[in-house]
């Protein structure tokens, strides 16, 4: 569990610093990769919430739809960015 919160605070840094740094050049992809790394923080809480706080709850798909969002917006982005 303590590996899944280091984690999500480390998506967290990310996902601040991609912000702020879109907030000073404006660059999208910044945006993205910052939407990315929000959804990817939220997986990784939600699945210290899965295994240590609600153990007999299933959280599989709502964690796994987190992360797809995440990645979807990061390849949205990046081929949005690439034309």
């Amino acid at each position: 569990m303590i590996v899944y919160l280091l984690c999500g605070g480390t998506a967290l840094v990310c996902t601040l610093l991609l912000l702020r740094g879109f907030s000073r050049t404006g660059a999208r992809l910044l945006l993205w990769s910052a939407l990315c790394f929000g959804c990817l923080t939220l997986n990784n809480f939600l699945t210290a919430i899965d295994l240590a706080v609600f153990p007999d709850v299933d959280l599989f798909l709502l964690r796994n739809a987190t992360a797809l969002i995440g990645l979807s917006a990061l390849i949205y982005g990046l081929v949005w960015e690439a034309k």
